[in-house]
């Protein structure tokens, strides 16, 4: 995965930086019949930068296990949980194992699509910001429920009048991260509050958000998507407590 449309150093605190290396945490649950398909999008992407695989077995018990250790290779690790604990607890296994100065987070179920990493790098490669999320909103999409449509755009509100930001979609599965942000977070939440959680922190440390326009296409429930109207509760839950809360971890 190489390429030369983005290289060049990058702006950063005490000097100019340059990336080498970039992690994906991949975390999976139940996606035996997607996860094999968005391996081979990861590894067609043409980047400027190494890539390493991190992927993270949720307690699958569907065979999504027999897929992943067909997929392990010198690129792709698999890291495994005994039994299901969230895509929290599953990425904070991922964090604990990466090796690359940035970190991105990819779902394995197909509604993201690994071709619009090269938006989500642009401005960390030139220097414009050290976090980047993937907006739905501001991009091409199909099929967005309309309850997670307003669920996702009352808890991206309720995020910018609390920690004075102007995101459009803090749920968002694309963050990618400058790996030297998130030294000193440790992430908390084992569900789908991961991402209230590490928005608020990342917020409070006073770094800016990027956003860029990504593609999606969502999935309905009867084809495997996850997140339910509790989850948004525990969002929103999450982030009054985080607003309120300690800043030292």
């Amino acid at each position: 995965m190489t390429g030369s449309e983005l290289t060049g150093p990058v702006a950063a605190e005490g000097g100019l930086r340059k990336y080498a290396t970039l992690s994906v945490i991949v975390p999976v649950f139940n996606e035996r019949a997607t996860v094999g398909e968005i391996i081979r999008r990861i590894r067609a992407v043409d980047l400027p930068l190494e890539v390493e695989i991190v992927a993270v077995d949720d307690g699958s018990s569907d065979g999504t296990d027999k897929v992943l250790a067909a997929l392990a290779d010198s690129t792709v690790r698999v890291l495994t949980h005994g039994t299901n604990r969230g895509k929290g607890a599953a990425i904070r296994t991922g964090l604990g194992a990466v090796r690359g100065d940035l970190v991105l987070i990819q779902d394995a179920d197909l509604e993201y699509d690994p071709e619009d990493w090269p938006k989500l790098l642009d401005p960390i490669l030139r220097g414009k910001a050290r976090v980047v999320y993937g907006s739905r909103f501001t991009g091409e999409r199909k099929n967005m429920l309309p309850l997670h449509w307003i669920g996702n755009r009352f808890l991206s509100l309720v995020t910018n009048v609390l920690y004075a930001s102007t995101l459009s979609d803090m749920e968002t599965c694309y963050k990618l991260f400058d790996r030297q942000v998130l030294d000193g977070i440790t992430v908390e939440s084992d569900r789908f509050d991961f991402e209230p959680e590490i928005t608020a922190k990342v917020l409070r440390r006073g770094y800016r958000i990027y956003e860029v326009p990504i593609s999606y296409a969502g999935r309905e429930m009867s084809e495997g998507k996850k997140i339910t109207w509790r989850d948004g509760l525990g969002a929103l839950v999450a982030l009054v407590r985080y607003r309120f809360g300690p800043t030292d971890r």
